[in-house]
């Protein structure tokens, strides 16, 4: 079989302010205190979060709805990392691996300061989730397939909504740099197709343990570039 190289844009170096945008009203402690991150080298970014016709080619009989462009989803940390070597297997020299939650903020924000990479509103027609603000019934209900929404302002799709994103990074309940982290958990960011736009923001941030699977949860891949 002839696996595809995952689809990536290149993540510019540079640097940002990582946590709560300012006037954000949904910040809560875990996205504090705002501090300035230096990317120090450019790297690869999956366009998208890995599908489950991705995953299927390395393991066919995996529990995450039908085949094709829907993000794969029922996997945990350990079974991500399962798929890492697996895809390092293939192509020799290129390191795959997830983000951490610093590049994944960094790549969310696209150089943008504002709540979300598309400003301080998120609209259904902009990324998928369930519940408005007023807790109305507005989105889909579930997954989507990739590419559905438009791309924030790299090139990248689903960095707000359809799934929850696994990072590298253990959990910290907040951002501070000398904040201990929690055995076994690890950062997810995002949001998801279930919850509402407070969740999706670009700073939101929660802990899941490394064994959890769930319907919402996914991942995207990232390669260093030298």
């Amino acid at each position: 079989m002839i696996v595809p190289r995952p689809l990536t844009v290149t993540i510019p170096a540079g640097s940002f302010l990582m946590g709560a945008s300012p006037g954000d009203k949904f910040a809560n402690a875990t996205e504090e205190p705002r501090r300035a991150v230096e990317i120090t080298k450019p790297f690869a970014l999956g366009v998208s979060p890995v599908t489950v016709a991705e995953w299927a080619a390395f393991e066919a009989d995996h529990d995450s709805g039908p085949a094709g462009k829907l993000p794969v989803v029922n996997v945990s940390l350990n079974d991500v990392e399962r798929y890492l070597a697996w895809l390092n297997s293939l192509w020799t020299g290129r390191l795959w691996r997830l983000p951490t939650e610093e590049e994944w903020e960094y790549a969310c924000r696209a150089g943008t300061e504002t709540i979300f990479h598309t400003g301080d509103q998120l609209g259904n027609e902009e990324a998928n989730f369930l519940f408005n603000e007023a807790i109305e019934r507005s989105g889909p209900g579930g997954r989507t397939p990739v590419g559905t929404y438009p791309t924030n302002p790299w090139g990248l799709h689903d960095m707000h909504g359809n799934v929850v994103e696994w990072t590298s990074s253990p959990w910290k309940r907040d951002l501070h740099p000398g904040s201990a982290a929690i055995l076994e958990r690890y950062t997810v960011r995002g949001g998801s197709w279930d919850l509402l736009p407070r969740l999706l923001r670009s700073s939101w941030r929660d802990g899941v343990h490394r064994s959890a699977r769930r319907d919402n949860l996914g991942f995207r891949v990232a390669r260093d570039l030298d």
